[in-house]
């Protein structure tokens, strides 16, 4: 397969249909909470947006893919939504700081360096008292589930190291994904994933 990582994610996303329901633990973690701004880096199609906005939230959605962008705004307008849309590589783009309650980075696999500050312009994003949201293939899944390369998929130091230091981490753990998780058409069992949920801090020079 060859062309730019827009080209392929946009041949990914107009091949086969891809998961419409919300990600099991964002749904455990952001139900609690208040509607407010919304981001969701790495989007796609926008399963956790279209959750989201169906609670009142107001969600720009970010994604290298224009396909996986047109297929979230056709699903939100059947759902009577409006999501803001930013076509941009998360590796690159940046928020406007403090715009946001929530912002989502689920299962964007990227190396070591580029994820620290993808994680970064996250936080960045976030105001005071904010959530992050951040999930991602477990290292046991390496030729089963995730990207092919050992160091882009998760383990619960890498994120932890990852994470920027204005954030307090209040979950950081592993959990295996429910048998049944539906990806596409194809069923995941047995399928782990790292996962955090993190507060910003009012003051940024405190650690984690």
């Amino acid at each position: 397969m060859t062309g730019t990582t827009g080209d392929i994610w946009d041949r990914r996303f107009a091949e086969r249909d891809w998961p419409g329901t919300p990600d099991p633990y964002l749904v455990e973690f952001a139900d609690p909470l208040p509607p407010g701004n919304g981001l969701d880096l790495g989007a796609g199609p926008g399963r956790n947006s279209l959750w989201l906005a169906a609670k009142g939230w107001a969600m720009t959605l970010v994604d290298l893919s224009r396909i996986g962008l047109e297929q979230a705004a056709q699903a939100a307008k059947r759902q009577g939504a409006t999501f803001g849309t930013v076509h941009a590589d998360v590796s690159s783009w940046r928020a406007q700081e403090g715009g946001f309650d929530l912002v989502i980075v689920a299962n964007v696999h990227l190396g070591t360096e580029t994820l620290s500050s993808v994680l970064d312009g996250a936080a960045h994003a976030l105001r005071p008292g904010g959530n992050l949201y951040v999930v991602g293939h477990h290292i046991s899944n390496l030729g089963r589930h995730g990207p092919p390369s050992p160091e882009r998929l998760f383990t619960e130091d890498r994120l932890r190291r990852a994470l920027p230091p204005n954030l307090r981490t209040d979950v950081l753990e592993t959990r295996e994904r429910k048998a049944g998780h539906e990806t596409g058409r194809v069923q995941l069992s047995g399928d782990a994933v790292v996962l955090a949920w993190a507060t910003k801090l009012v003051n940024s020079g405190r650690g984690n």
